[in-house]
């Protein structure tokens, strides 16, 4: 019989499925519940397509071939129905996925991933991984916030695995080796212009070069790197480190411009997309009178002009103003310049917004805090700064930021003599040259980071939705999938919604393991007052014992989970369809009894029932059947029998698992 697919005739035997002639000819439809010499189940309903003589949608597994058929295997109602279906499966299908390390990663570096390869000693393996991430682990490794390690599940039982410091072993060892350079595929013919010349331009840059195409990066500044060279001191990010991994983009073909001055127009009229990664380097104004007097500094100025070589003379005293990882970057810096430093904080050491880590080392290096102050006035004689007047503040009712709103008290403020104050209480978007860009003053932006522009695009701190390194390498990396996708490209380094995973471990699942000492600190801290590197690296030993207390939360069969790689290529939404009848939580991970060599999780299952199908073609068969109805439906034995001996040796359904679910 003849039939047509997608509008090329095909020939059929009569007995043959839909599903079974695509795949003769190299036609890809998705199942998750067919395997061949198996009745169909059309238990997944993922394989539908469309018959395109009468509307209707059928299952390529169980719908035979028939003369003058026509299918579509990819209409918009097919992809449309797929995608439907998946949403529904992923609503009730719990398992970990990603590990919770790399969920709360903003660049969604693999963790767990990169910390087993570096516990077998595979340190080149692990650089890979990390740059499947971003392309700068060696720096982010030593200023990252760790939001991974807040997720940790070590921290149920003891610290966090060290993660960011198991990360820069690696990367420092790759980078003092032959380091290694992503291949390049040829040419694409498209080419991008990034502006600015930061963690967030650098990465975009990164990516869609890993695509072949032109990509070049303006910078104002003398060298590249934004916040990472200008913002985050020597003695915590070593620049050699920085220019390193920046050295590695210029082999991979990147074309970097430093102190250039180029319009946005010009750039939009040369290239085929533009992406504005100019960062926030303006320093916010504290609001006091004399701030304008030489001696009063903003924070990133401040910071910037030490890393440019051009530190300003600021005195024996210095008042640093603010509560953040800048205001301690810059009290800390001026400690090194040797001047004696108070910070003010108008709120208590508690609500202050900067890592808990940055405080602890800003005081053990003499810092002094002045609490519940506020700047009031800054005294300044022949046009020079000579001291600052403090209100004292007190507590109140919280505000929109969820802390207790800072209230001056009346006539209690305290003088301070000094000769430098540095204002570091956030930074403003530089928005001038982008006036074509702006819609009232403001900077727009949909949720794929396009502009009012269609071709142009803006990420990092420009936005106003990015606060830390980490977060604008994520807007990096997002903003070049979207770039690639409206070039007709596919973004390789994509993966599954970091919300496709619920937690499945609890505190209970680790009550077996003892608690211990940290084989190793957060990562040794030099008292030493020098522009030096602060923070130690691990040992070998020390990164051999730490690798090793990672649990590798993650799901087992999550390379060869066919859920996962079909939620990805139909792009599912994980919570599309919130479960409101959700079985899981009745059914726990079938552990009993000790040694069984088969483990049941219903939390992954998708009752596909494949295995049960498998089963009953397997010698002494018909072990497993589907119990119960509806959502309360499972896969088990009868009776709740156990596992007959010969189970362990069959294993055919353990190989059938679509997801994992058996193990």
């Amino acid at each position: 019989m003849k039939l047509h697919i997608n509008g090329q005739e095909y020939q059929a035997n009569e007995g043959l499925t839909i599903l079974q002639l695509a795949g003769q000819n190299g036609i890809f439809i998705p199942s998750l519940c067919h395997e061949e010499g198996l009745a169909p189940a059309g238990a997944c309903s993922v394989c539908v397509v469309e018959d395109v003589n009468t509307g209707r949608l059928l299952r390529a597994c169980a719908a035979p071939v028939a003369e003058g058929l026509a299918i579509a295997t990819d209409s918009p109602r097919v992809l449309r129905a797929r995608k439907g279906v998946l949403e529904l499966t992923l609503s009730n299908h719990t398992g970990d996925c990603k590990a919770p390390c790399q969920r709360a990663c903003p660049a969604q570096s693999d963790c767990q991933g990169y910390i087993s390869l570096i516990a077998e000693g595979k340190l080149r393996e692990a650089v890979i991984l990390m740059k499947e991430a971003h392309p700068f682990p060696a720096s982010v490794a030593r200023i990252c916030p760790r939001p991974c390690e807040m997720e940790c599940r070590r921290k149920n039982v003891e610290d966090a695995v060290n993660i960011a410091g198991l990360k820069r072993y690696a990367a420092d060892w790759d980078l003092n080796a032959d380091s290694y350079i992503p291949k390049i595929p040829a040419e694409s013919g498209k080419n991008i212009a990034i502006l600015g010349g930061g963690p967030a331009g650098l990465t975009a840059a990164y990516f869609l070069r890993r695509l072949g195409n032109a990509v070049t990066v303006y910078e104002k500044l003398p060298k590249m790197g934004g916040l990472l060279r200008y913002g985050i001191p020597e003695y915590r990010l070593p620049k050699a480190i920085l220019d390193a991994e920046i050295a590695i983009l210029e082999k991979m073909g990147i074309k970097l411009k430093p102190n250039a001055k180029v319009s946005i127009e010009a750039l939009q009229e040369k290239y085929h997309k533009v992406v504005v990664a100019t960062g926030a380097g303006i320093s916010k104004p504290m609001g006091c009178k004399g701030e304008d007097a030489a001696g009063a500094y903003g924070g990133i100025d401040f910071l910037e002009a030490v890393a440019l070589g051009n530190a300003p003379e600021i005195g024996k005293h210095v008042v640093v103003v603010g509560g953040s990882n800048t205001a301690m970057d810059a009290a800390r810096t001026a400690r090194r310049l040797g001047a004696e430093v108070f910070v003010s904080y108008r709120r208590t050491q508690d609500e202050m917004p900067a890592e808990a880590i940055e405080i602890e080392e800003t005081l053990q290096e003499g810092a002094k805090f002045l609490l519940l102050t506020a700047p009031k006035e800054i005294i300044v004689e022949n046009g020079k700064v000579t001291g600052i007047i403090l209100q004292k503040m007190e507590l109140g009712q919280p505000d929109a930021s969820g802390r207790r709103r800072p209230i001056p008290i009346e006539g209690q403020d305290e003088w301070l003599p000094c000769d430098t104050i540095i204002g570091a209480i956030g930074q403003d978007v530089q928005l001038t040259g982008l006036e074509s860009l702006l819609d009232g003053g403001k900077l727009k932006l949909d949720e794929n980071f396009r502009t009012a522009e269609a071709d142009t695009f803006a990420i990092g701190d420009v936005t106003g939705k990015s606060w830390y390194a980490i977060d604008a390498i994520g807007h990096g990396r997002k903003a070049a999938s979207e770039i690639a996708r409206s070039l007709g490209q596919t973004p390789t380094w994509e993966e599954l919604p970091a919300t496709l995973v619920q937690a499945t471990k609890s505190p209970e699942d680790f009550a077996d393991i003892p608690k211990k000492a940290r084989n190793c600190g957060h990562v040794e801290h030099s008292s030493k007052l020098d522009f030096s590197e602060a923070h130690k690296a691990l040992t070998p030993k020390q990164a051999a014992a730490e690798a090793a207390r990672c649990l590798s939360c993650i799901c087992q069969d999550y390379h060869e989970c066919k859920l996962i790689r079909q939620a990805n290529m139909y792009s599912a939404n994980p919570d599309k369809f919130p479960a409101a009848t959700h079985r899981r939580s009745k059914y726990p991970v079938d552990k009993s009894p000790q040694g069984k060599k088969i483990i049941r999780d219903m939390n992954k299952c998708i009752l596909c029932t494949l295995c049960v199908r498998v089963c009953e073609k397997a010698e002494g068969g018909e072990v497993l059947t589907a119990i119960e109805r509806g959502f309360e439906t499972k896969i088990g034995t009868a009776f709740d029998q156990e596992l007959p001996a010969h189970c362990e040796s069959c294993r055919k359904c353990v190989e059938s698992c679509p997801v994992g679910a058996l193990m």
